[in-house]
């Protein structure tokens, strides 16, 4: 480090490497490449998991069986204890949560879990529910409604 490097005031961005620009540069002669092999040649471009040569991670691995990863459902998870947001005596459901910004939509049902403590009385329209969810909802005087 170097005096003007601690003074300098207001430089976003670092002036970028000029490679291949001649000895005084620092990245002279093989342009900060290296001697030989592929990566110094121009044109290197090896596919994603390449291994040079080497049978490939993704080819050693056997493919056989059934995966569910594509009918795998996706629900917006919500917590009771943010449902205290909503006016006492209200109907929650997906559009109404997200629309308040109360949680994030990673599916197109909505799952209540059992984190935190409610006090409003609430009617909830939901797709699923966890155990202690729906039993922390009836207890405080609301309803818990299953979407089919």
């Amino acid at each position: 480090m170097q005096i003007h490097d601690v003074t300098a005031k207001g430089v976003k961005y670092k002036n970028r490497k000029r490679v291949g620009r001649g000895q005084g540069s620092g990245t002279g002669k093989t342009a900060g490449r290296g001697h030989k092999g592929q990566r110094s040649r121009s044109g290197d471009n090896p596919r994603l998991g390449s291994e040079g040569g080497q049978m490939p991670l993704y080819r050693r691995m056997p493919k056989r069986g059934f995966t569910n990863a594509r009918f795998k459902k996706h629900y917006t998870l919500v917590n009771v204890e943010v449902l205290n947001s909503f006016e006492e005596g209200s109907e929650v459901t997906l559009e109404s949560v997200l629309s308040r910004g109360l949680g994030r939509k990673t599916g197109d049902m909505l799952k209540v879990l059992g984190s935190g403590e409610i006090t409003a009385k609430l009617t909830v329209k939901a797709h699923k529910f966890s155990a202690t969810a729906s039993a922390k909802i009836e207890a405080a005087g609301g309803t818990v409604e299953l979407i089919q």
